[in-house]
């Protein structure tokens, strides 16, 4: 199954582990990253603890630089979010909505661009 992010169209590439799933962009070439992994942890319980499921979002875009010693580099975002055994669907999408703003958000960008955490 293809992922579709901003227009672009995801296509899964060959997995070498049943725990994680890259897929490639439009833009990804044999020099190029364009591509996008899925990956997961099972919970892992004690005699405490249910246990924390893991799940992880990458992604990898190779883009030009400017004033810089190289000419291209790569762009990387690693994302997990660790959910414990039993919480509730509803806590989980509240979590992701609030993450989704936040690097939607405009001091996100400001991090992100010139590592500003005085927003």
């Amino acid at each position: 199954m293809s992922i579709t992010i901003n227009t672009k169209t995801y296509d899964p590439d060959v997995a070498t582990n049943p725990n994680q799933l890259p897929y490639r962009g439009p833009a990804a070439t044999l020099s190029a990253k364009d591509e996008i992994t899925l990956a997961r942890v099972a919970p892992k319980p004690t005699k405490d603890f249910s246990g924390m499921a893991r799940s992880r979002i990458k992604i990898v875009k190779t883009v030009a630089l400017t004033s810089a010693l190289t000419p291209t580099s790569d762009i990387t975002f690693d994302g997990w979010m660790n959910v414990p055994v039993g919480a509730a669907s509803g806590d989980v999408d509240a979590v992701m909505a609030d993450v989704a703003a936040a690097y939607a958000a405009a001091w996100a960008k400001q991090l992100a661009k010139n590592l500003d955490v005085t927003v």
